[in-house]
């Protein structure tokens, strides 16, 4: 991944925020050690962002897409308000059974339910409404999936979408390939869409908020 920030700029954000519970090290290391793209953990700071959003926002309802090893679900799952709960998908049985064993030995146990398979097939089986979903998956279905969860987003709802810059390739015409061009047409997508609102955060690989679009005041 090419850095986007100063690397020393982003230490000094990691040096000045809250740092994660200790139960997060152990799944960490196992990432980092255990998988083939330990890349795609969200790591301390998005993760804290995550738990921070969630201590802000308050859901009761969390769906995630793309639960990889599990530490963005125990991000959020460790500021949800009581009776709050996670849904949290992926298709790769070896990711999954990471998540398990970590998200097994935490404390936030109780408010994470894991889903083994498609996504859009997971989505399709959830009524809503979800006050938050965080999409971190395969990027040429981030429309497909943004599509399936907006009209379940709760009217106070929050969409995070991550990887939204995509190491700075979206930025590039001659970068071509499958991943960047899907990132790239579902950024264009989203800030053109008059449903909803967007901002587009730097903060590691990019993240996004989206809600729905709020009607003007009257004149």
């Amino acid at each position: 991944m090419t850095d986007l920030l100063d690397p020393r700029i982003e230490q000094y954000a990691l040096d000045h925020t809250t740092p994660e519970p200790p139960w997060f090290a152990p799944l960490a290391d196992e990432t980092r050690a255990g998988t083939t793209a330990p890349q795609m953990m969200v790591g301390t700071l998005e993760g804290r962002l995550l738990s921070a959003v969630v201590a802000m926002l308050r859901p009761r309802s969390v769906l995630e897409i793309g639960t990889f090893t599990g530490y963005s679900a125990l991000s959020m799952a460790e500021a949800l308000p009581p009776g709050g709960h996670i849904v949290t998908c992926d298709i790769s049985e070896e990711h999954v059974a990471i998540a398990r064993r970590h998200i097994a030995a935490s404390p936030c146990a109780d408010r994470i339910e894991i889903r083994l398979g498609p996504a859009l097939d997971t989505i399709e089986t959830l009524p809503g409404p979800f006050d938050l979903v965080f999409i971190d998956a395969d990027k040429p279905a981030y429309s497909a999936y943004y599509e399936a969860t907006l009209p379940k987003l709760a009217p106070d709802g929050v969409i995070v979408v991550d990887n939204v810059l995509w190491s700075g390739r979206p930025l590039d015409p001659s970068e071509a390939d499958e991943d960047t061009v899907a990132i790239r047409e579902f950024n264009d997508r989203l800030v053109a869409d008059e449903r909803v609102e967007v901002v587009m955060l730097t903060v590691r690989d990019g993240v996004s908020l989206v809600r729905h679009r709020r009607a003007g005041p009257a004149g």
